[in-house]
């Protein structure tokens, strides 16, 4: 097997914490697993700092927030930073209600991201830009999206990945598209904050996280596109299970010869 970043996930199996939301969370720990890293979900504010600073990464996702969650993220995110831990936010539903407009924007405030994951419409919307989000999706068409994530990314000093049809990471300066997917991927609940874990396995493992989130973002995407490919495939229910099949069966030589993607700058 040729070393990679996919090897390092799997070889060194990183401890991702995750404060996330109770839809997805079953999800998240699965796909985390299954793609070689460790997944903890700890949620209480007595207990988020110590377990954020035995973690590789911490992921934050506000799609079922509540003040007191909102707390925590801060109390773990303040400690990752201290400590040099990357944290990926996933700022889900953020335009839908003021709270969460708010939780977003004060996590950013407060908390150096490593990596801000999003859809078009929560990307637009945090840049500034404007956007339409019904409950969590992302509706209407987005111009400029590259100007309008490099923009966020330069302001926030981290990484902006833009996930859709084809995702765009930008750290502002290096811009990269992956094309690696499939349909059924947004048929199935929970893979926009499945692709947030991912990019936490793979952060926890390279501190470029430019680089880390393409292949995180390469890797998730080609898992979904084995797994179209099989024979007992019915729909949504048997995909997502086959979903977590194909990413633990995943290869670092698979990876680099399936990958789709391509650096603009």
């Amino acid at each position: 097997m040729t070393e990679g970043l996919l090897w390092k996930v799997r070889e060194m199996k990183p401890l991702v914490h995750h404060i996330t939301n109770n839809v997805t969370v079953g999800d998240c720990a699965s796909i985390t697993l299954s793609m070689g890293g460790l997944p903890v979900m700890a949620y209480a504010a007595e207990e988020v700092s110590q377990m954020a600073a035995a973690a590789g990464a911490l992921v934050l996702n506000i799609g079922t927030l509540s003040l007191p969650q909102v707390e925590a993220m801060l109390i773990a995110g303040k400690t990752a930073n201290e400590l040099g831990i990357p944290v990926v936010l996933d700022p889900v539903g953020v335009g839908a209600t003021d709270l969460r407009t708010r939780s977003a924007e004060r996590i950013l405030a407060e908390v150096k991201l490593a990596v801000l994951k999003g859809n078009k419409a929560e990307i637009s919307i945090l840049a500034g830009a404007g956007g339409k989000i019904r409950g969590v999706e992302s509706v209407g068409d987005y111009e400029n999206m590259e100007q309008v994530a490099r923009s966020l990314a330069l302001r926030e000093n981290c990484v902006v990945a833009v996930t859709g049809k084809e995702d765009l990471v930008t750290d502002g300066r290096r811009v990269a598209l992956v094309a690696n997917g499939h349909p059924l991927m947004g048929a199935v609940v929970g893979t926009g904050c499945m692709a947030a874990s991912v990019i936490g396995c793979f952060c926890g493992v390279e501190k470029d996280a430019f680089s880390a989130c393409v292949d995180a973002l390469a890797a998730f995407g080609l898992a979904g596109e084995i797994a179209a490919r099989a024979p007992h495939i019915k729909g949504p229910g048997t995909f997502k299970a086959a979903l977590y099949d194909a990413a633990a069966g995943l290869s670092q030589q698979q990876l680099d010869e399936g990958r789709k993607t391509r650096v603009l700058s």
